[in-house]
């Protein structure tokens, strides 16, 4: 890493949190130009989903089971 950016990410981390937000949303924005692309894909995903819970096509699974399955699948 060099100077400069150490210098940035120092003063970077000197930042109150809303500000460290609208930095990290630049800086993704600056990076992802297919940024609009990927909201519209997870907004249709979402539709897709409340269809398919409403349609009555999913079993849906009460998250304290869901999590119950995860505790006893992650136990070490």
């Amino acid at each position: 890493m060099t100077t400069q950016t150490m210098d940035i990410m120092e003063r970077a981390e000197m930042l109150p949190i809303d500000m460290k937000l609208e930095l990290i949303e630049r800086l993704l924005g600056s990076i992802s130009a297919t940024s609009q692309d990927v909201e519209e894909a997870w907004k249709e995903e979402v539709e897709r989903r409340i269809d398919e819970v409403e349609s009555g096509d999913l079993t849906l699974i009460p998250g304290e089971e869901v999590f119950a399955r995860m505790r006893e699948r992650y136990r070490k």
